[in-house]
């Protein structure tokens, strides 16, 4: 499950941020967004685990609690997702 974490801080890493979900089961994957002008990050960033019970678990428990002192935001990612309608 892709996982979509917000308001991070200016200095996170995406090692921390596998080191905060890695708490909660295995991590594919995470990145933290830079801005392209400024190589500065843009404080969000998304989070790859492959176990979706875990991937929950994470979100539930991480969502608005406060990391490296920002209060972030976890969600299921929309990016990706496809919706048809007939």
């Amino acid at each position: 499950m892709k996982i979509f974490v917000a308001k991070l801080g200016f200095y996170t890493k995406a090692d921390d941020l596998v080191a905060l979900f890695s708490k909660f089961g295995k991590v594919d994957s995470a990145k933290v967004i830079m801005d392209r002008d400024t190589n500065r990050s843009k404080c969000y960033g998304f989070v790859e685990m492959p176990n979706d019970a875990e991937a929950y678990a994470a979100i539930v428990e991480l969502d608005d609690c406060i990391f490296q002192g920002s209060t972030i935001d976890v969600k299921k990612s929309k990016l990706g997702q496809v919706t048809y309608t007939i």
